[in-house]
C-alpha cells in the first residue's frame, strides 16, 4: 500500500466587503491572507478591528488560518467583531 504524502497547505484568505458606503470614498485595506473593501468609514473601520482581532486570536490557538475549520472561524470572527 502506497503511504500518503502531506497534503499542501490549503490556501486561506478572508474578504471583507462593505456595502454601505455613500460618500464615494474607495476604501480598501490588505494584508498577508486578508482584503477588505468598500464600506462606510465606520463599517470598513469595524472590518479592520474584526479582522486584526481574528488573527490574534488565531495566533493565540497556535493555528494558521488554513488549519481552522469553516465553523470555528465563524466563532472567532464572531468573538472577535467589535460591539
Amino acid at each position: 500500500m502506497k503511504k500518503k504524502k502531506n497534503p499542501a497547505p490549503r490556501a486561506a484568505g478572508i474578504l471583507g466587503v462593505g456595502l454601505d458606503n455613500d460618500d464615494g470614498h474607495k476604501r480598501i485595506t490588505t494584508g498577508e491572507k486578508f482584503v477588505l473593501v468598500g464600506g462606510s468609514a465606520e463599517t470598513h473601520g469595524r472590518m479592520t478591528e474584526t479582522v486584526v482581532k481574528t488573527f490574534e486570536e488565531l495566533k493565540a490557538r497556535g493555528k494558521e488560518l488554513h488549519q481552522v475549520e469553516p465553523r470555528e472561524l465563524a466563532d472567532i470572527v464572531h468573538k472577535s467583531t467589535p460591539a
